[in-house]
């Protein structure tokens, strides 16, 4: 009987399930599952901080469609990748966090770095729970497997202690281990697709929002039948960006203020009804306006307001079903009248992109950037910030599926480099575009490091107003400048930061040098950094800033 420490059975688990990638921290707590990569081919890369290793394995679960996994040790390596488990937890990625532990024999006795820690995760995990024998890893990674990726997807979390790694256990437990989790989708109650057939069939101005779950689901051409089909306008937000090319005919991106506020019916796809659309109350959503929900997770349905008919269902199979069972019809005037706000909109927003002024406008900076990208060919971007990423996601044209990452509900900052690193692992040959704040920078900006050492090329342009310009104004208009403490920074040259890592870069202040700049990024072929300095009045003038609650 051929014998395998825990650490290597963990990693068996990992390879059998097409883990190719974990990201990490070192640790000896966790060493021997360090051991077994090494043995399984499974590539470990090691970020500075253990947030961004959390971060990392979610984006990597959320572009892979699978689960991203990130290994920490015990104690401060389990507590700083919490940040990353809660992000994952809100966007519905699934993350596996491996976190090492204290030896059995000695918990209770004050090892190094021992603290509860299964209890961190209970209220922002689908499952966390602690190996308790190395025989019973392959079926709690198992578990974790099918937990993570079941209905609703989201993190879990694994307490291994040390000598569950370090002791054997038969190598078979892993090998015959099979059938421990499903691939069927989820179709959807007939009855409830021909009530919301029947709706969407009477109903005059509706709209249909998609979310993140459009990518998740691999349902964008679906989505892009029923549309075709129906006419009815299209809004997306989260990974659901590109999952429609923006010259589609439905896809709106500037009205959805005007659309929602007028709908008599919204189906909502595959995104919650949080802040982000008002929670699906006036005056977002228009007074007796009806709501179709289409959700995996039934308690997500009706959450914040009354709806009128509720589809527990993958966005793949529902709207395949709604396309198929819709009467063909034309936007119409409500289509086009929405075009209508949206080239007015449009307008409006020119002015800001085509500014002169100096420090430069946030709206110049991403309609800069934006033609950069479209030099440099499909380029995934990386939205990690307040007010620079609000503006920039109004002018970037996302082309393709998976072209767009963005923290999520949590609007957690610090996500950029993590993020890009998982992007650039997948696709070498394709350009990454970090796109943050000087806040945000500030948070995992190391891990710019992490790229330069494993070799990953990316582009960061760093709006640079030197303050937390999303806090800073409304704190301002909520209490005046002189009861705004903590809300500004130093006009750091973050460019230079890059630079001392071994990467490139410039400051770029006047506008008209931005396209040649931003072009010597995307050639470099290294981690280069546009520092930009802009103006930390503009978001509020253009209408731009916001900051929910």
């Amino acid at each position: 009987m051929a014998t395998l420490t825990g650490g290597q059975l963990v990693a068996r688990m990992l390879r059998r399930e097409g883990v190719t990638t974990a990201f990490t921290l070192p640790g000896l707590h966790v060493a021997p599952i360090y051991a077994g990569c090494v043995d399984e081919g499974i590539r470990l890369v090691d970020t500075r901080h253990e947030q961004a290793a959390g971060h990392a394995a979610d984006a990597w679960a959320r572009l892979t469609r699978g689960v991203g996994v990130a290994i920490v040790t015990a104690g401060p390596g389990v507590t700083d990748a919490v940040t990353g488990v809660a992000n994952a937890w809100a966007a519905c990625s699934p993350l596996l966090l491996l976190g090492g532990a204290a030896p059995s024999f000695n918990q209770g006795r004050g090892s190094l770095q021992e603290m509860p820690q299964t209890q961190l995760f209970a209220g922002i995990s689908k499952w966390s729970d602690r190996v308790p024998a190395p025989e019973l890893v392959p079926s709690f990674l198992a578990r974790a497997f099918r937990v993570a990726l079941a209905g609703r997807p989201g993190p879990v979390f694994l307490e291994l202690p040390w000598d569950v790694l370090s002791n054997g256990a038969d190598e078979a437990l892993a090998d015959e281990l099979t059938g421990y989790r499903t691939r069927a989708r989820s179709p959807g109650d007939p009855a409830q697709v021909e009530a919301a057939l029947a709706l969407l069939s009477r109903a005059e101005r509706p709209v249909i929002v998609a979310g993140s779950s459009i990518y998740q689901d691999d349902a964008a051409a679906p989505l892009a039948a029923l549309a075709e089909r129906t006419g009815i306008p299209v809004y997306l937000n989260g990974m659901a960006r590109g999952c429609l090319p923006p010259s589609h005919p439905a896809l709106l991106q500037l009205s959805r203020k005007d659309a929602l506020a007028q709908a008599d019916l919204v189906l909502v796809v595959g995104t919650p009804l949080d802040f982000r659309l008002g929670y699906g109350t006036p005056p977002t959503f228009a007074p007796g306006a009806k709501v179709v929900q289409v959700d995996l997770d039934a308690a997500e349905i009706g959450r914040n307001r009354p709806i009128e008919v509720g589809i527990v269902g993958d966005s793949r199979s529902v709207l395949a079903a709604l396309a198929a069972g819709a009467p063909p019809r034309e936007g119409g005037a409500w289509l086009a009248a929405l075009r209508e706000k949206e080239a007015e909109r449009a307008l409006r927003q020119r002015a800001f992109e085509e500014s002169a002024q100096r420090p430069i406008h946030h709206f110049r900076l991403a309609r800069e950037l934006d033609a950069a990208a479209r030099r440099a060919g499909d380029v995934t971007f990386v939205g990690d910030g307040g007010n620079v990423v609000a503006v920039a996601a109004k002018v970037l044209r996302v082309e393709r599926p998976g072209r767009w990452l963005d923290p999520g509900p949590l609007g957690c900052l610090g996500v950029g480099a993590p993020f890009a690193l998982a992007a650039k692992l997948l696709a070498p040959d394709r350009p990454v575009c970090v796109v943050q704040g000087d806040g945000a920078f500030g948070l995992n900006g190391m891990d710019f490091e992490t790229a330069l050492r494993f070799r990953l090329p990316m582009v960061v342009v760093v709006g640079n107003d030197a303050a937390w310009g999303q806090i800073l104004i409304p704190q301002r208009n909520l209490y005046g400048d002189d009861h705004s403490p903590a809300t500004r920074l130093a006009p750091t040259r973050y460019d230079r930061i890059v630079e001392a890592m071994g990467g490139a870069g410039e400051h770029v202040d006047d506008p008209a040098e931005l396209p040649a700049a931003l072009d010597r990024a995307f050639a470099s072929g290294t981690v280069y950094c546009v520092d930009v300095a802009i103006d930390p009045e503009a978001a509020a003038r253009s209408g731009a800033a916001g900051y929910a609650v």
